[in-house]
C-alpha cells in the first residue's frame, strides 16, 4: 500500500524537473517511514500541478483511486485540463451538473466546497491543493479514513495548527533557489514609509479590516499609488491588492481616471467575466487588475508588477501575493513590487521567510514565535537591501540608527539590484522626450531637463533624434506633471 505511485516507463508530455522529481522522492521516503499525511512545500513556480499529475499517474498504474481537491470551484477546469495534458484521461468532476461528471472515473477532481456537500467516493490517495487553507471536510476525511494517504501541497504551509493534522513536511526547493536556477524571476521591491498602524486592532491574528482600510483609503495615499505606478511601473502588466472590495474598487477607479486600462475582480466575479478579464490582461488591453485576495492563488497570468496596498501581519498572505508575479514572463523577466503597505519591511522579503516545521499549536495555546532573520533596511546611497553595516552593492557604510530612512511622497528601493539603464535605453528616453517637446511646442531644453530628472545627469553624448513616445514614457511624464501640480498646490496653501 505504501507504493502508491512509481515512475512510469511510458513517454510523457513533460519531463519532471530535478526539484519535482526530488519532491516525489521525499514524499515516498516520508510515506515509507509510516507517515500517511505529508505536506509538500511547493513555492510559486514549483510546478505542483505537474508534480501532482505524475503522482496520480503512478497511483493509477497501481490501480488506486485518487481524489484531488482544489480550494475553489474556479480552479477545477484548469486542473482537469492540466491533468489531461499529461495524459490522464480517466477523470470525473464533482461539481453541480459539470459535463465531466463521472462517478466511475478513478480520478475525481472536486473543490473542497463541493466535496463537503457530496457523498465522498472511496480512494486510496487524496491530494489536497493549498492545504494551508483549513477545510472541515478534509479534517473529517482524515479522521474517518485512517488508511487513506493524504498529500498536501502549498507554497505556504505555515498555518496555525497544521501539525496537529499533518505528520510531516518536505521542502524540495526554496523560493530563493528557484530564482537562482532561473525558474522564478529576480525581483526588486520599492516601499514607502510604513503606514502608521499603531492604532489598528488585531483580529484573528491580522489587522482589523475596517480600521486598516480607513488608514489606506486616505486620498493622498490613494493618489500616491497611481502616481507611483505611472512613474515607476514602466507600463508593466500589474496585479493590485487592496484591503477590501471597496478599497480595491476605489483604486481601480483612480487608475481609470488617470487613463490606465484597469479591471476589477472579486469573489463575485463569475467565471465567464474572469476569463474575459484574463484574456484582455494577457493581450495587454488591461494593464492593472485590482482585487483583494481573489487573485492570490491559482492565477497564471503574465504579471511583472505587483502593487501591494493591503497591510497584513500574515507572512503566508504576503508570500502568496508577491508570488503571483514571480513567474518568468518573456519580455519582462524581472518583477517590480511597489509595496505601499510596508509589508516587505515589516515581515521581510519572500526569499527570507521560512518555517522549519509544521505548527502544532493547540487551540487556546500561545503560538511559539520562530526567530526571524534580521529584517531588511535600505541603503541610503543606492537603495539596495542589506542587513549589515556595509552595503554589498555600493560599499556605503551605514551608521547604526533606529528606523528606516524614507523619502516623503516617494518610494525607496529596499531590495534587488536593478540593472542600470543602457546607453540605448537612455537614448530612447531622450529621443521620446525630444519628440514630445516638438509635439507640444516646448523649448529644446525641456527634453534635456526631463532626461536629467530621470537619470540625474545631462544627456551628453546622445543624438538629437526624435522617436514617438511609448506608453511607459507617457505614464512617466504624466506622473511628473501630477507631482508638479501637487507641489504647487502645497506651496499655495503654505503661502496662504
Amino acid at each position: 500500500m505504501l507504493d502508491l505511485f512509481h515512475s512510469s516507463n511510458n513517454p510523457q508530455p513533460k519531463t519532471l524537473r530535478k526539484h519535482q522529481a526530488k519532491a516525489i522522492e521525499l514524499i515516498r521516503n516520508s510515506l515509507a517511514k509510516g507517515n500517511t499525511r505529508v505536506v509538500c512545500e511547493a513555492a510559486t513556480g514549483f510546478g505542483k500541478t505537474l508534480t501532482a499529475a505524475k503522482i496520480i499517474e503512478g497511483a493509477l498504474a497501481k490501480r488506486n483511486k485518487v481524489i484531488f481537491t482544489a480550494p475553489a470551484i474556479s480552479l477545477i477546469d484548469q486542473t482537469v485540463t492540466a491533468f489531461e495534458n499529461e495524459g490522464i484521461r480517466d477523470i470525473g468532476v464533482m461539481q453541480a451538473n459539470h459535463p465531466r461528471t463521472d462517478s466511475l472515473a478513478r480520478v475525481q477532481v472536486a473543490s473542497v466546497q463541493t466535496l463537503a456537500r457530496r457523498e465522498i467516493p472511496e480512494a486510496s490517495l487524496v491530494i489536497v491543493d493549498e492545504c494551508h487553507l483549513r477545510a472541515k471536510v478534509i479534517e473529517d476525511m482524515m479522521a474517518e479514513r485512517p488508511d487513506v494517504f493524504f498529500i498536501g501541497m502549498s507554497a505556504t504551509p505555515w498555518a496555525r495548527g497544521m501539525g496537529l493534522l499533518w505528520q510531516d513536511k518536505v521542502t524540495p526547493i526554496t523560493i530563493g533557489e528557484l530564482i537562482e536556477h532561473g525558474y522564478l524571476s529576480e525581483f526588486t521591491v520599492f516601499a514607502p514609509d510604513v503606514p502608521d498602524l499603531s492604532g489598528v486592532k488585531t483580529v484573528a491574528g491580522d489587522y482589523h479590516e475596517g480600521e486598516v482600510a480607513d488608514v489606506m483609503e486616505g486620498k493622498a495615499l490613494m493618489a500616491s499609488v497611481v502616481e507611483t505606478w505611472l512613474a515607476r511601473g514602466e507600463n508593466r502588466p500589474t496585479l493590485l491588492f487592496g484591503v477590501n472590495r471597496a478599497h480595491a474598487k476605489q483604486l481601480s477607479e483612480a487608475f481609470e481616471r488617470a487613463g490606465v486600462a484597469t479591471a476589477y475582480v472579486d469573489a463575485f466575479t463569475d467565471s465567464v467575466e474572469r476569463q474575459v478579464i484574463a484574456r484582455r490582461f494577457k493581450a495587454g488591453e488591461v494593464k492593472v487588475a485590482c482585487s483583494v485576495r481573489t487573485l492570490t492563488t491559482g492565477v497564471d497570468w503574465p504579471v511583472s508588477c505587483i502593487i501591494d496596498a493591503a497591510p497584513t501581519k500574515s507572512d503566508m498572505l504576503h508570500v502568496q501575493k508577491i508570488g503571483r508575479g514571480l513567474r518568468v514572463n518573456p519580455g519582462t523577466e524581472d518583477l517590480l513590487v511597489l509595496d505601499h503597505a510596508g509589508n516587505s519591511l515589516r515581515l521581510g522579503l519572500v526569499t527570507d521567510i521560512h518555517r522549519g516545521k509544521l505548527d502544532a499549536t493547540k487551540r487556546g495555546e500561545r503560538q511559539p514565535v520562530e526567530r526571524k532573520e534580521k529584517l531588511p533596511k535600505d541603503c541610503s546611497e543606492c537603495g539596495a537591501l542589506h542587513t549589515g553595516l556595509t552595503c554589498p552593492n555600493c560599499g556605503h557604510e551605514r551608521k547604526p540608527v533606529a528606523g528606516v530612512e524614507t523619502v516623503e511622497g516617494d518610494l525607496v528601493q529596499v531590495t534587488g539590484k536593478k540593472a542600470p539603464a543602457t546607453k540605448e535605453e537612455k537614448q530612447r528616453f531622450f529621443s521620446m522626450a525630444l519628440w514630445m517637446a516638438g509635439q507640444r511646442g516646448y523649448k529644446p531644453g525641456w527634453a534635456a531637463n526631463k532626461y536629467r530628472e530621470k537619470f540625474g545627469v545631462w544627456p551628453r553624448g546622445l543624438e538629437q533624434v526624435e522617436a514617438p513616445a511609448d506608453q511607459a514614457f507617457l505614464n512617466y511624464e504624466k506622473s511628473r506633471r501630477i507631482a508638479w501640480a501637487k507641489r504647487k498646490s502645497a506651496e499655495q496653501k503654505g503661502a496662504a
